[in-house]
């Protein structure tokens, strides 16, 4: 070996050793941040899945203290990362939130069904910020949220009302391919989920409990359906949708909390500027509502007459519906300013007031704005067929000239074709500005009526006397050919 590289060795050993302990500490330190950025990114998985957990099991922990934090982390990483889709809430756990969850385009939020999404409480945020929404201001698409509970802590913040607007559990604007299904939803102040500009939103198998406003709620939106949901209203309307078309409820079972401060509808559908010419109510029960069972209205400015038509309703049951003691438009189903409506094979069951009424609430009892609900134009035509009404009762509120079949109080611009239904036992009459000549009037024979089998018994007299062009009712009975009044067939 030279010598002068050795004597150099001899000279400079101390300066090589420090230059090589150095050199190692800095790759030790790259290789520990390195890996502790790394802890932080959630590996691959099959399932294309980020955990969220409070226990350290998940990709992100939380603490039970600010979780929407490390919920927007986990959406935020899948959001940028397209091999991943989904972000599981893990459970058992309760994720309290102090601002909203912020989800991002073709991107699942789901949950164990013992995860938990809840409001601090005394969280006094401004009007108009939900629970759950997305991150951009220029829409959202491709949303999935399942299978998780959202607890909106009412109680805990009463300094705000119900309905204003505050602490909506989902909403979205401008939102296209929007699917909730499978969550319990309860306890809250505002909408369930909430859709304004909206296409193709689905709504199904969840469980909604005493919220401050709508279950859903859609607003200028196309292609909405809602099924096998079960629904207790509080303060508005189990299914709702406003200037809103191609609709689909269906399969839902709605009620309402009995209490003072309750109201509302089963089912709302309201028209003012938009098009609502396509919407099926059919194979629902809705019973015991503070409001009316459904509730179809339209108002506003004049409208052309295929702006407000074809709207059918069709086999559902519907009892004890509109119990509030404090409004006069209760009923079944009320309806104004809709054209060419279709009421048929449903059954009504000891409703308040009438089974079908033509009216619309005055001014003083619109509680949110007062504004003029009555429709401006004339020539509305309600097709009522098929349909058992029994039982009817007297409402709550101005009893008297009430508890009739069919009552029309707009008979100088609506009118009712009734044709085929079975009547009985109804409180006030059958009849108050509405007529008909093949209506029946016999006790129509349920298997159990006590217990709300609204079946026909084999003996019954509106087995096979339907009337049988109806749209909707293409059962006919293979030996008579012939349909049934009523729901069942």
């Amino acid at each position: 070996m030279d010598e002068k590289y050795l004597t150099y060795l001899k000279q400079n050993r101390k300066k090589i050793g420090l230059s090589i302990v150095i050199f190692i500490f800095l790759v030790a330190l790259g290789i520990f941040i390195f890996s502790t950025m790394e802890s932080n990114i959630p590996p691959k998985s099959s399932n294309n899945t980020v955990y969220v957990a409070g226990d350290g099991s998940g990709n992100f922990t939380c603490d039970g203290i600010d979780d929407q934090v490390e919920i927007n982390q986990a959406l935020e990483y899948v959001a940028k990362n397209s091999q991943f889709s989904t972000v599981h809430l893990k459970g058992p756990n309760t994720y309290v939130i102090s601002d909203s969850i912020l989800i991002g385009n073709n991107t699942i939020l789901e949950g164990d069904d013992t995860a938990v999404v809840k409001l601090q409480d005394n969280a006094n945020w401004p009007v108009g910020n939900p629970m759950i929404t997305q991150m951009g201001s220029h829409g959202v698409y491709g949303v999935t949220i399942k299978g998780f509970e959202i607890d909106g802590n009412h109680d805990k913040n009463e300094d705000r009302q119900r309905g204003q607007g505050y602490y909506n559990m989902i909403k979205f604007l401008d939102a296209k391919n929007v699917d909730v299904n499978d969550m319990y939803m309860h306890d809250g102040h505002g909408d369930g989920l909430r859709v304004e500009r909206g296409a193709n939103i689905t709504y199904y198998n969840n469980r909604v409990y005493k919220l401050g406003h709508d279950g859903l709620f859609a607003i200028d939106c196309l292609n909405v359906e809602a099924w096998n949901n079960r629904i207790t209203c509080r303060t508005n309307s189990g299914l709702r949708v406003w200037n809103s078309n191609h609709v689909k409820f269906h399969d839902n079972v709605i009620d309402s909390f009995y209490h003072w401060s309750a109201g509302g509808s089963g089912i709302q559908i309201e028209k003012t500027t938009g098009i609502v010419n396509d919407v099926e109510v059919y194979n629902n029960t809705i019973n015991n509502t503070y409001g009316p069972g459904i509730w179809l209205i339209g108002y506003g400015e004049t409208y052309p007459e295929e702006e407000a038509q074809n709207v059918h309703i069709y086999k559902n049951t519907l009892y004890n519906t509109g119990t509030n003691p404090s409004i006069d438009w209760v009923g079944g189903v009320v309806t104004s300013g809709f054209y060419d409506t279709l009421i048929e094979r449903n059954v009504f069951d000891g409703v308040y007031h009438a089974a079908i009424v033509q009216m619309y609430p005055p001014s003083s009892e619109d509680t949110d704005n007062s504004v003029d609900l009555s429709p401006q134009g004339t020539g509305y035509k309600t097709i009522v067929r098929n349909n058992i009404i029994i039982d009817t009762q007297k409402r709550k509120k101005d009893p008297d000239g009430t508890g009739y079949a069919v009552i029309n109080y707009l008979p100088e611009t609506h009118s009712f074709v009734l044709e085929n239904n079975c009547l009985y036992n109804n409180t006030g009459g059958n009849y108050k500005n509405a007529s008909s000549t093949t209506d029946i009037y016999v006790n129509p024979l349920f298997v159990n009526h006590n217990k709300h089998d609204y079946h026909l018994k084999s003996n019954s007299p509106c087995i096979g006397a339907g009337y049988v062009p109806s749209n909707s009712s293409k059962e006919l009975d293979e030996n008579e050919n012939k349909i049934n009044i009523g729901r069942y067939d």
